[in-house]
């Protein structure tokens, strides 16, 4: 597969900080990118540079095998963009919004007409095309949102968590609409904070922070470089520290950590980890309610490569 998006050693810096530091890497043709990284870790910089929206001080970015710059109108013309904060005019209806947004890039009527009745049925809103945007839900706003990024059939679409504070049958159908318009052949640059998403719909991830990668492949191969191999947990009234420093003693184990009488215990290697645990549970007459064994998450992958401090919103 050809490359849609190449980024080569982009840094970008505020006030002699990178927020993108000699960052390098490739979006091929017809995947969906997820980009994670926690609170300020250089995710919607990256994305501004890439979209020229952003002047950076070193590096080289090309789409569709151009080299991007703002004036690079033949190839915008190719891109969707939904960004996370909702931008629809008030005064139009849903059907005009999608219009005026289309017609930015399609100025036949009937190719236009066309394409605005497929993005309705893509997002499934037919039913609310006379609608205002005050008379919809969050998640119908949402959808209505991916519309009219979409609705002149761009071949790169950038997506910054679109299902943030949605009901839970509008997320199910984002994300069925999201494949869809993979299938229809776009490529994708997925970013959100919900890890489950990007389990179901990327194909590769990358992890940034600071401005670096951190990590990059599949879900799979991320849960082997972070060196975990297996969560378990304990639901449990009541358990003395000292033996939670007899379970942290065992060299299989990465952290251990007590929360409101859950008692979580993950394992970075060991082949009977669940039936020792139990053994230690027992002999030291520590009674629980539950305890099941299960493989790391992707959550658990991406606190365990960025870490688990709070993050400032910057």
């Amino acid at each position: 597969m050809k490359n849609i998006v190449e980024v080569k050693e982009l840094t970008k810096e505020y006030k002699g900080i990178k927020a993108v530091d000699n960052l390098s890497l490739e979006v091929k043709e017809g995947e969906i990118l997820g980009l994670l990284g926690p609170n300020g870790s250089g995710k919607t910089t990256t994305i501004n540079c890439i979209l020229s929206l952003l002047n950076y001080q070193k590096g080289s970015i090309k789409i569709f095998d151009k080299e991007m710059n703002p004036d690079s109108y033949d190839v915008k013309r190719e891109i969707g963009v939904i960004f996370q904060e909702v931008a629809v005019f008030e005064e139009l209806t849903v059907y005009d919004n999608i219009d005026y947004f289309c017609g930015l890039y399609i100025k036949e009527k009937e190719t236009r007409k066309k394409y605005i009745e497929e993005a309705l049925k893509l997002v499934e809103i037919e039913k609310y095309k006379k609608f205002y945007p005050k008379e919809l839900s969050g998640g119908l706003l949402r959808r209505l949102n991916i519309a009219c990024g979409i609705a002149h059939k761009p071949k790169l679409i950038f997506l910054d968590e679109p299902t943030v504070a949605v009901d839970p049958q509008s997320r199910n159908n984002i994300l069925e609409g999201i494949e869809k318009l993979r299938k229809e052949g776009a490529t994708i640059i997925y970013t959100t904070h919900y890890m489950e998403e990007v389990e179901i719909l990327c194909d590769r991830i990358i992890i940034l922070d600071k401005g670096k990668i951190l990590a990059q492949g599949t879900s799979d191969d991320l849960k082997v470089l972070a060196n975990i191999d297996e969560k378990i947990t304990v639901e449990t009234e009541e358990i003395e520290e000292k033996i939670i420093d007899k379970i942290k003693s065992n060299k299989n184990i990465d952290e251990v950590i007590l929360n409101k009488g859950t008692l979580i215990v993950t394992y970075k290697k060991g082949q009977n980890n669940l039936g020792e645990l139990i053994d230690c549970l027992k002999e030291n007459k520590v009674k629980y309610t539950k305890i099941y064994s299960e493989k790391p998450t992707l959550n658990d992958v991406f606190l365990n490569l960025t870490g688990k401090e709070l993050r400032d919103n910057v």
